[in-house]
């Protein structure tokens, strides 16, 4: 191969919307922009976002390719490639696949935060291969899918995208991704499924002040324990590539950072698959090494392989011309670009896709990631679940209580009119007969207004119980103005959450709160619902609170389900809750210190991670410690049917470096009858792939959160005699 093809291999520069556009009978035509691409590097190495709708690309139902004719557009875009590739090297086409498809007509799920409360590796595993088929079925190659960050601190806009705030958490999650998305670790990869870029690799979950792309002031061993977990387990699951973050550690940007990059990554880890860089972050290298083409050559050299809508890539030929790059270099990358595209088969069968799986099966997946999610925080007196015998009137009331819109989360495509389920769609399906369910939505997300209050107040006051639906939104929309790597730079007035859209504090719309205080003051007893991308500060007046996160389409019949008690409410907090701004950081896995409180405030979380109730109760028994398990007693000693999860946590007694308060190193979810007794056990030796060093003195204690973890029974602690794996 020439420098030429072999720069163009590496290259991803052109959006994938630009390539085409609709004619007039319907079909589809290509475009000037993706002839001078091809010819500018002799064929083409990946195209970004072919399928991607969204406000952003401006692509919608009327201009984009929907369910019937996404194939039969990757095969146009992919023939035309192969045809300008002077050894008829075909494209790898690369999707956004952050909570489904991000393609019209795709299904949506919950978005990752909702996942991490469901606890649930296998059902999210089956959710991810649906995801892979359906990309697949369209003709995609190649998911996009966050993974890798941690939620460290929740006016971060993107908290929405992680699985929580704690490393086994989010290690068993990428592992469920992985193996759902790709299969069985194997040379080729099977027709339905699709090579999984994990993102975002390293730290960037711990930003500096929760603010998109800022620092992340990590040591060292704060990465290696909180940050790489996840990373770990998923390329150990088999992932085919990272993609490298946009945040700096330690003063080296991630995709210009060799130690992480190549001496980790690959030396220490053993990694082969492929490194990506985040849209325009090799650019961005330039502050640091003068000029594109220089920064094109820092990042190959440091250990990315495939570039995004980067110039300095586009630059690597006139790089090894001065010498910044080997052609050694550029023969690696290269040949990991090549090995990728044979491994999906891409030579032999350029234009194979698979049969697209049922839609039906999309949307029963989607539901039960979103009853899993919904997380139970407080239940005064028992107000919930909804019952018949004291309910006859419902008052539904909120900005979230009647739209579908908000219950999305970011990166979504636009949907057809009347897909999903409201939580006011939901009740009034799944009621019992003779309820009557009343409605208002009685304020915006945002603002002050409080001109709709009357009317919800005067609903609430004629009913049993109002069940009042607050929270955020994600949601784009066409007057967003967009920085050039698609993050919202100036949010539209209902978005306050999602990429770019960070928060110096945690509060609701002030209308909401209104909302809020006026519903209480009937005297009606109150369930808040609150539909949300990261934890909001919440008094503490409603009778019962739920969080179901951002649920997607169906999430309001997930809601209603729980509401009524045809489900049980089985979601527990990824993330812990704080009781404002000013206690952040309140994640519980902190350094396990003997000070740290305020003076004016509680410095402990609203509700501490793990936490979720359920409609009966539980008790755990002491736990026993046998040479390689950990075994506890739980019993339903309540009246109904219930779910618990129960969460093994090691503290560390003695050690030689500072011990943080918690860790969780295991979690089984257990259904119990009335009365009902089993036993959990966690086998040791199955966790984070971390060691306990010889003389460290250790206990485990099980229990249903974090918080209540504090106080339970701890197992006779032990010594370790050597390196023990945990």
């Amino acid at each position: 191969m020439t420098l030429r093809e072999k720069t163009g291999q590496l290259n991803q520069r052109m959006y994938g919307w630009d390539a085409y556009r609709r004619t007039p009978d319907g079909g589809f035509e290509l475009t000037d922009a993706l002839y001078a691409e091809t010819e500018r590097f002799a064929g083409l190495g990946a195209l970004y976002g072919l399928l991607r709708a969204d406000a952003w690309s401006g692509v919608d139902h009327a201009t984009g390719s929907g369910v019937s004719d996404g194939a039969e557009l990757a095969h146009l875009v992919q023939r035309h490639v192969v045809e300008r590739s002077r050894l008829g090297i075909p494209a790898l086409f690369v999707e956004e696949v952050p909570h489904g498809h991000m393609a019209l007509d795709g299904t949506v799920l919950p978005v990752n935060l909702a996942v991490g409360a469901g606890w649930d590796p296998g059902l999210y595993e089956r959710a991810a291969a649906h995801a892979a088929a359906e990309l697949r079925a369209r003709g995609g190659h190649v998911a996009l899918v966050s993974a890798l960050d941690i939620a460290r601190d929740p006016r971060w806009g993107r908290t929405e995208e992680c699985f929580g705030e704690d490393p086994y958490l989010a290690a068993r999650l990428t592992e469920a991704l992985v193996r759902g998305m790709q299969g069985a670790p194997a040379e080729y990869f099977p027709a339905d499924k699709a090579p999984v870029v994990l993102k975002h690799f390293a730290g960037q979950g711990a930003t500096v002040g929760g603010r998109n792309s800022a620092e992340s002031e990590l040591g060292l061993r704060e990465l290696h324990e909180i940050h790489l977990p996840a990373a770990r387990a998923g390329i150990r699951a088999g992932a085919a590539a990272v993609m490298a973050a946009y945040n700096e550690v330690d003063g080296v940007p991630c995709s210009g950072n060799r130690a992480l990059l190549h001496d980790l990554l690959r030396e220490r880890w053993g990694f082969q698959g492929l490194v990506m860089a985040d849209g325009l972050a090799v650019d961005r290298l330039a502050r640091i090494t003068g000029d594109k083409v220089s920064a094109g050559a820092l990042a190959l050299g440091s250990g990315v392989d495939l570039s995004l809508w980067d110039e300095g890539f586009t630059q690597l030929e006139a790089a090894a011309e001065r010498g910044l790059v080997s052609e050694a270099a550029l023969d690696e990358a290269t040949a990991r670009v090549l090995r990728l595209k044979f491994r999906l088969g891409l030579f032999e069968q350029p234009y194979r896709t698979c049969p697209l799986p049922p839609p039906a099966v999309g949307r029963d997946l989607s539901t039960a990631l979103a009853r899993a999610a919904v997380t139970l925080l407080r239940n005064d007196h028992g107000v919930l679940p909804l019952s018949p015998a004291t309910v006859s009137r419902i008052a539904v009331l909120g900005p979230h209580s009647d739209t579908v819109a908000h219950q999305l989360g970011d990166y979504t495509a636009p949907q057809r009119p009347g897909t999903g389920t409201s939580v006011l769609d939901g009740l009034r399906k799944l009621a019992p007969a003779g309820i009557d369910i009343r409605h208002a939505r009685g304020c915006a997300l945002t603002g002050g207004d409080l001109s709709g209050l009357p009317e919800a107040i005067a609903q609430a006051a004629a009913s049993d119980v109002a069940v009042l639906v607050l929270g955020g939104s994600s949601a784009r929309s066409t007057g967003t103005e967009f920085d050039a790597n698609g993050a919202a730079r100036t949010a539209v007035s209902e978005m306050t959450c999602g990429e770019g859209v960070d928060l110096a504090g945690l509060r609701l719309g002030d209308a909401q709160y209104a909302l809020l205080d006026a519903v209480v003051a009937t005297g009606t007893p109150t369930a808040v619902v609150l539909i949300q991308g990261r934890p909001h500060v919440v008094p503490d007046t409603a009778a019962a609170l739920l969080t179901a996160w951002y649920p997607g389409p169906w999430g309001g019949e997930a809601i209603a389900e729980v509401l009524l008690g045809l489900a049980e409410p089985a979601g527990r907090l990824p993330v812990s809750v704080p009781r404002s701004a000013a206690q952040l950081p309140v994640y519980y896995n902190h350094k396990d210190t003997e000070y740290g409180g305020y003076v004016d405030d509680s410095a402990e979380p609203l509700h501490s991670f793990g936490h979720g109730l359920s409609y009966t109760t539980f008790a755990y028994g002491p736990p026993r410690l046998s040479e390689h398990t950990v075994e506890a007693d739980i019993t339903n000693t309540g009246r109904r049917h219930g779910r618990s999860v129960a969460q093994l946590y090691l503290r560390r007694l003695r050690t030689p470096v500072w011990p943080r308060t918690l860790e969780l190193h295991g979690f089984q979810a257990v259904d119990l009858a009335p009365g009902e007794t089993r036993t959990v056990a966690f086998p040791l030796g199955a966790g984070l792939g971390s060691a306990v060093p010889p003389g460290t003195v250790v206990e485990f204690r099980v229990a249903a959160s974090a918080r209540a973890a504090l106080t339970a029974v701890p197992t006779q602690s032990f010594t370790a005699p050597e390196e023990t794996p945990l």
